[in-house]
């Protein structure tokens, strides 16, 4: 079942980072906005960067520092990396962690096209990063972790890739109660960010496991519902998000399609729950001990 679910996410965020989806359109530039970033970040960024997948801006939190090397788990098309490089500047590095190889192909366009370079992309899942141990000053990351089918080997992999001292800062959906069977089960619930959360306690209590000190797991606040702001367009943990066939072949040209393509099945099932009632956009904070 973890291939299955692994080949559904890079399927449809395949399709995704191919749609043509960006800060150009009002509604994906909305998502963005509602879970924190503001339209100068937005705007000092390649826009093909952002394309409506976040739920939160870990780099607002972060605390990052000029000269720091920081990794971003899940980087999607480098929106954060992006980010992130401008605040740890030329003397710094901003990393970034996809599995999906069009996101990494899209990121590197990006970082080409924007000139950007203390940045670099690799393709690899977040429970096998290519990185030195003891080599990172910070992790970010943004709704990716509910993702990993082996959430204890990611912490692991967090914890020794990171410098004593080190730190974490990372946007996520973590659940304030367990899901309905229906969605726990689901597939399309998964890839779409619901299904592989976990509660909150075991957030924290799993960082803790790996050997993280002052472990903190924080509901935001923010309304899940903002995704209806892309006015059907691509959102993580949207019903829209969701329900992208994960079958459905997307080109350049298809934009229409990554944004409006809806799986009737899931929708319906989507609509008899409110999705706040269930789950959270969480800050996570943590630190690794010095000694």
């Amino acid at each position: 079942m973890n291939q299955n679910k692994i080949d559904s996410v890079k399927d449809k965020y395949g399709e995704v980072a191919a749609s043509g989806l960006s800060s150009r359109d009002s509604g994906i530039k909305a998502v963005a906005e509602a879970f924190g970033y503001t339209p100068e970040e937005l705007s000092s960024i390649p826009a093909e960067a952002n394309m409506g997948l976040s739920c939160g801006n870990p780099t607002a939190f972060a605390s990052l520092k000029s000269g720091e090397v920081v990794v971003d788990l899940g980087c999607g098309g480098g929106l954060d990396v992006f980010l992130a490089s401008q605040k740890v500047g030329p003397t710094g590095k901003a990393i970034g962690i996809d599995m999906t190889p069009r996101m990494i192909e899209l990121a590197r366009r990006n970082a080409e096209l924007s000139g950007t370079g203390n940045v670099e992309f690799h393709q690899a899942t977040i429970d096998k990063l290519p990185i030195a141990s003891g080599s990172v000053d910070c992790i970010i990351s943004n709704c990716v972790i509910n993702l990993a089918p082996d959430k204890p080997a990611v912490y692991r992999e967090m914890a020794r890739v990171l410098k004593p001292g080190g730190r974490l800062a990372i946007s996520d959906i973590a659940l304030k109660k367990p899901l309905p069977a229906e969605l726990a089960k689901n597939i399309y619930a998964y890839v779409g960010c619901i299904a592989g959360a976990i509660q909150i306690n075991e957030f924290q209590d799993g960082l803790q496991a790996a050997g993280f000190d002052a472990v903190q797991v924080i509901d935001s606040g923010k309304d899940l519902n903002a995704y209806s702001k892309a006015d059907g367009q691509s959102g993580c943990c949207s019903p829209s998000m969701v329900q992208v066939s994960i079958n459905q072949k997307v080109t350049q040209n298809d934009k229409p399609v990554a944004a409006k393509v809806l799986h009737r099945p899931l929708s319906d099932l989507l609509s008899q729950y409110n999705i706040n009632e269930y789950a959270a956009s969480v800050k996570v904070y943590a630190i690794k001990p010095e000694g």
